[in-house]
């Protein structure tokens, strides 16, 4: 049997993302699933994979992208025994997802709760696992406390405004004039970051300063984000955008300059958190977390902000949109398989 998968032929942009068929399913090995792929996402870290400036993947083209996925089980290997044939799950698989078959690890494999879409079951994996750990798990952030959240009307951003407001944050959310209502609309004040600087505003609107930055912007903007924080506030730096698309300069360095900063500063600290490392150090709290975050969207206590739904074989598409800036929320890839 035959299935299709995008693949990075050679690093660079959208263009090199091409879709393959394949003549012949993947076999699970020992310990492993075959999963029928319904939904993956693309997400700004799969264009970085794309462009091979992704410090956590060394792969080397041809190879699939896709972080994350959510498929039924459709064939179990040697000594898979806690799941089953039919069974929806979800992993976090870093490279891979683009693709209608693939293996995974089944110990990694989280179930999906039956009263759960699939396209928001995998809105879930990246984004929200992401937005939960670095509140909960890295910055223990306490009820009521002030944060200030970067890129707000992204995929993480709103992820962690519909967080916050379940812990009663005060929230401040820089954005385009584009989704201000978006952000307004998740308990956010929304700060302008094209027409307004946010440390002016933040030293306005609270000026003490706020608890907790959350900053995928990296560069310059993680100095400034420090700047930002009131005494024992933190700053949670989880991304490097403005160098991924050479705005600005920094990469690495703006991560050691961070750390030397708050190892030199008194009663303000900082953090960097990547996911996948996480996720190796504490497989237990990704699976605890995930199977919580399911719960409270079951509950409707938080619904992901889908911006679109394309096919699996339009994902050039969507990194075309991705890197435009296009998007409010998570862009979401389907498959054939979606309507089974």
């Amino acid at each position: 049997m035959s299935y299709k998968k995008v693949v990075i032929t050679k690093f660079g942009g959208p263009e090199v993302l091409k879709v393959v068929d394949e003549n012949q399913l993947p076999a699970p090995q020992k310990g492993e699933v075959r999963i029928k792929t319904l939904a993956t996402s693309a997400c700004f870290t799969d264009t970085m994979v794309r462009k091979g400036i992704y410090f956590g993947v060394k792969q080397k083209p041809p190879f699939a992208p896709g972080y994350d996925v959510v498929g039924i089980v459709d064939e179990l290997g040697e000594g898979v025994a806690h799941l089953r044939k039919g069974q929806r799950v979800a992993e976090l698989t870093v490279t891979g997802a683009y693709s209608e078959y693939l293996c995974l690890p089944a110990v990694h494999c989280v179930p999906v709760p039956d009263g759960v879409d699939s396209t928001e079951a995998v809105s879930l994996v990246l984004t929200y696992i992401t937005a939960y750990q670095m509140m909960h798990r890295v910055a223990n952030v306490k009820k009521g406390a002030r944060v200030l959240v970067h890129g707000a009307s992204g995929a993480v951003g709103t992820a962690l405004l519909q967080l916050g407001a379940l812990q009663g944050l005060e929230m401040y959310g820089t954005v385009s004039e584009t989704y201000r209502d978006l952000v307004s609309s998740l308990g956010a004040t929304p700060i302008d970051y094209q027409k307004e600087d946010f440390l002016g505003c933040i030293d306005t609107l609270t000026p003490r300063g706020v608890d907790v930055v959350f900053d995928a912007i990296g560069g310059s903007n993680f100095k400034r984000s420090f700047q930002c924080l009131r005494k024992g506030g933190t700053v949670v730096a989880y991304g490097s955008y403005n160098s991924a698309i050479g705005r600005e300069g920094g990469g690495m360095w703006s991560y050691t300059d961070l750390m030397i900063r708050s190892s030199l500063t008194v009663g303000k600290s900082a953090s960097i958190y990547s996911i996948a490392p996480f996720k190796e150090k504490h497989p237990d709290w990704f699976r605890e977390d995930l199977t919580e975050l399911f719960h409270l969207l079951e509950q409707r206590k938080i619904k992901p902000v889908i911006s679109k739904k394309l096919f699996l074989t339009e994902a050039a598409e969507a990194h075309r949109i991705l890197e435009a800036r296009g998007v409010k929320g998570k862009i979401v890839l389907v498959t054939e398989n979606f309507t089974v």
